[in-house]
C-alpha cells in the first residue's frame, strides 16, 4: 500500500468521523435544549419575580410590578416612568426575548437562546444554559441591568 494512499484515506475517515460527532452533538443539544426549554423559562421567571421583590423591598414602594399575561409573557411595569419590560418565550425557537421599552430607541431587544451542551467527557454529561452573542448569560446580573434601565438609571453602577 501507498503511504500516501494510506495517509489519505485516514485522513478522510478522520474527516468523516469530526462530522459525524458534530452532528451528533448538535442533534443531543437540540434534544436537551427542547426537554428543558419549560425549566428554563421558569427559573427567568422567577428570577424576574425575585429581583422584582428585592427591589420593591428595598425601596419600600411599588416600583415595579410583575405580572403573568395570559399568553404566559411576562410584563414588568415601572410606576414611576410608565415603562414597561415584556419578557417572552419562543418554545418552538427556544429564544427568550427582552423588550424593554426604558431602553434608547437605537438598543436593540434582547435576545436569549436555549442551549443544550456537553459539561464532561463522558458523552450524556450535559446541560442547558441561556446564551447571547455565543457567550453564557449571567442572568441575576442581565436581569438587574434590565431594571436599572427601565427605571432609568444607566445600566450599571458608575
Amino acid at each position: 500500500m501507498d503511504e500516501t494512499t494510506r495517509q489519505s484515506a485516514q485522513e478522510y475517515l478522520a474527516a468523516k468521523l469530526t462530522e459525524e460527532e458534530q452532528r451528533y452533538e448538535a442533534e443531543q443539544n437540540l434534544a436537551l435544549a427542547t426537554a428543558r426549554s419549560l425549566m428554563v423559562w421558569k427559573h427567568v421567571k422567577d428570577t424576574i419575580l425575585e429581583k422584582c421583590r428585592e427591589w420593591n423591598a428595598i425601596t419600600q414602594e411599588e416600583t415595579l410590578t410583575c405580572k403573568e399575561t395570559m399568553l404566559g409573557d411576562l410584563r414588568v411595569w415601572c410606576a414611576a416612568r410608565s415603562k414597561q419590560m415584556t419578557v417572552q418565550y419562543d418554545s418552538k425557537k427556544l429564544l427568550i426575548t427582552i423588550k424593554n421599552a426604558g431602553r434608547l430607541e437605537h438598543e436593540k431587544d434582547v435576545i436569549l437562546h436555549i442551549e443544550g451542551y456537553r459539561t464532561g467527557m463522558d458523552r450524556t454529561d450535559r446541560d442547558v444554559h441561556l446564551v447571547r452573542n455565543e457567550q453564557a448569560v449571567n442572568m441575576d446580573l442581565l436581569i438587574v441591568g434590565e431594571l436599572r434601565v427601565l427605571t432609568g438609571m444607566s445600566r450599571q453602577r458608575k
